[in-house]
This record gives structure tokens, sequence and C-alpha cells, in this order.
């Protein structure tokens, strides 16, 4: 069988890094934005497990079908987002919000809008817009390292030293490092990890318009312009050419059917998607599809495991976290700012493009990358029209 010959430990290890740092990364603020719902514990569960297996649905079966690695998360911004706009709104109105966004993100895939939303940005434009995306990841490894000097030393050292003698392996070695340190701490304690398999409760949806308007077509906004347009832009630098519309509307689908769980948003990965779409996962490109079938069982795995990933995962330290990120995308970072500056006549607008996206700036609720993406297209017109 053609799938268990393509198999190899790299990329396996680079689907495990892609959920280990997913999870991690962020699920504090799904925490937040469940809280913000007005979740009860119960409800919170039912949130892992139905994000942790839509995402595992998605990776999985998107992978094995285009061979390509197809790597879906939640929406870290539109967590974000819902933290801080639910305020007063009732669990049944948040499901209402989460169903009509997902219905949205549907509708712009299946009549194809995307793919040419996609066909109008120039490469080195995308590639800065990514690079905007992951610089502070690429920075968090010395910022992690003047708060954890030892274990962030050790993890860089180790990478270094891989990436001369074993560098398919140089993330897994990094990781196994990253371990081995917090374990040897004197303060590491593993003891009151749960052991728990996760259960979904089902909530029908109320539909309240002033919510839908103020928070829905916003957390659609954050949700394309933060994680589907850099998605794209990971899988369009890789030379990866997956009909990204028909992806969209699988998210899309997701979303609304598991949003009565706690499904919130689902969309293309960035960040995860760069780990397992670089050389570090595999040499040939045909075969990195396999980190896109690991990640898939191992996030299907974490939305079983419910409170037990939780725990699991905020028993590591944050640095340490940040540190292997950031090791992680150091490949992905330096091809994609070549890419961008590469090429003299795109060099400006991708200059504006990069400083717009890393500044973080966000105008009407819109994040950065659409605002990066929108002014160094613009800034492109104007030169053409000098022309």
């Amino acid at each position: 069988m053609k799938v268990i010959k393509d198999v190899s430990l790299s990329a396996v290890a680079a689907g495990f890094v892609a959920v280990l740092i997913g999870f991690a990364s962020s699920v504090a603020i799904v925490f937040q934005a469940a809280d913000m719902a007005g979740a009860d514990a119960a409800m919170k569960v039912s949130w892992i497990m139905a994000l942790g297996l839509g995402m595992g649905a998605t990776c999985f079966f998107l992978s094995l079908w285009y061979k390509s690695p197809v790597i879906t998360a939640w929406s870290t911004p539109g967590a974000a987002l819902l933290a801080t706009s639910l305020n007063g709104a009732t669990y049944a109105e948040a499901i209402g919000v989460f169903m009509f966004a997902g219905g949205l993100m549907l509708l712009l895939g299946i009549t194809g809008l995307f793919d040419r939303l996609m066909r109008w940005i120039p490469l080195p434009i995308a590639c800065a817009m990514l690079v905007g995306v992951l610089f502070n990841f690429g920075v968090s490894i010395f910022t992690s390292l003047e708060t954890d000097s030892l274990i962030v030393a050790v993890m860089m050292v180790t990478y270094l030293v891989c990436k001369v003698f074993l560098p398919r392996y140089a993330v897994i070695m990094v990781l196994v490092a990253g371990v081995v340190m917090v374990l040897l701490q004197p303060h590491a304690s593993f003891n009151d990890i749960p052991i728990s398999i996760g259960a979904m409760s089902f909530v029908s949806p109320e539909w309240n318009t002033s919510l839908i308007l103020g928070v829905g077509i916003p957390l659609f906004i954050v949700t394309l312009s933060s994680q589907n347009i850099p998605g794209v832009a990971v899988m369009r630098a890789s030379k990866y050419d997956t009909p990204v519309s028909n992806i969209i509307s699988w998210t899309g689908v997701s979303t609304v059917l598991l949003a009565p769980f706690g499904g919130f948003a689902f969309n293309l990965a960035a960040i995860t998607a760069a780990i397992c779409s670089n050389e570090e996962c595999h040499k040939d490109p045909s075969k990195r599809y396999i980190a896109g079938l690991s990640a898939g069982i191992f996030y299907a795995l974490a939305g079983l495991g419910g409170a037990t990933v939780v725990g699991l995962f905020a028993a590591f330290p944050k640095t340490m976290i940040a540190a292997l990120a950031g090791i992680a995308l150091l490949g992905t970072i330096s091809a994609n700012l070549k890419a961008a500056f590469d090429e003299e006549r795109y060099r400006e607008p991708a200059l504006i493009t990069f400083l717009t996206t890393v500044s973080g700036v966000s105008f009407f609720g819109v994040a950065s990358a659409f605002w990066g993406i929108s002014f160094g297209l613009t800034v492109l017109l104007i030169q053409n029209l000098r022309k």
C-alpha cells in the first residue's frame, strides 16, 4: 500500500509537533472564549473533543485525498475575538454565531470565490505576509532564551548539531531535548494530570441578529484574513497547487456540523502547516502528506483525551513550547523571506506587506494579515500605474 511505503519518522514527528504546538500555544484562549460563551466544565471538554475530532478528520481525509499536507486548525484569532465579544450572549446564541460564520465560509468555498481571490495575490506578497505572521515565533526563541536560558539553549544547540548530522530529524530531536530538560527540572510534576475521555454535549443554536452581525461577520473576516489566507500562502510557498476552494468548503461544513458541540471555527492552518510542509518534514514533497495524516490522528486522540490533554500540555513550560515553535519554523521563515524579496519589482510591496502584518495593527476589528495584503497590493497597483 502506497501510504505505508511513504511513512517516515520525520513526517510523523512533524505531525505530532504540529499538534503539540497547535494545542499548547492557544488552548488557553479557547477556554477564555468558552468562558465568555457561558460554557460549564462539561461543555469545555465538549469544545476540546469537537475541535480535536474536527481537525483530525479534516487533516486526515483531505491530506489523503489530495496527497499533500493539508493541515487545519481552530481559529486562534477567532477565539480571541469571541473571548472579548460574547459578553451578555447566551451559550445557545453563541452557537448560532459559530454556525453563521461557518455557513459564510462554506458559501465562499462552494462558489469558487476563494480560488479566484488567491490568484489575484502575487506569491512574493503572500510570502511576505506569511513571514509577518511567523516572525514573532522566530523572535520567541530568543525571548524564551532570556527566561529559560538552559532549556532553550540546549534545544537550540540540539537543532544546530542535528541540522548538520541528522537534518530530517532535527525538529523531533529538539522536542526530545526539550522534554528531557523539563523532566530534569526539580519542580516538574505530571502527577495531577487527570486521565479521562471527553464527551460531546449538543446545544441547539439560537439566532440573535445583533450578535450575528456584530460577532458572526467579524469572526468570519478574522478567520479568513488571519488563518485561511496565510494557510494558502504556506501551500503555495511549498509548491502545493491544492484546490483551496474545496478545502475551504470542507472547513465550513465542519464548522456548521460541529458548532453545536463547541467547534466554533475550523480553517486552514498556517504556522503548524509550515512545520508539515518544509524539508525537515521530508525531502520529497510528494511524501509530506504523511504529516497531514499523522496530525489528523494525533488531533483526534487529543480530542478524545479531553481534560487529560489539556492537563498534559499545561505541564510543559510556555517558554519551551514557544522555543519549539520558533525553531521548527526557522527554515520556513528563511525560505519565505527569500521568496518575498527576491524579485525587485515586488520588493517594496512585499516590504509594506511584511511590516504591516508584523505590526499587529487592527482596523475595524480585522487582523493585520488582511491589511498587510491590502496595503501591499495597493502599493503594487500604484507602481504599475506609474509604469
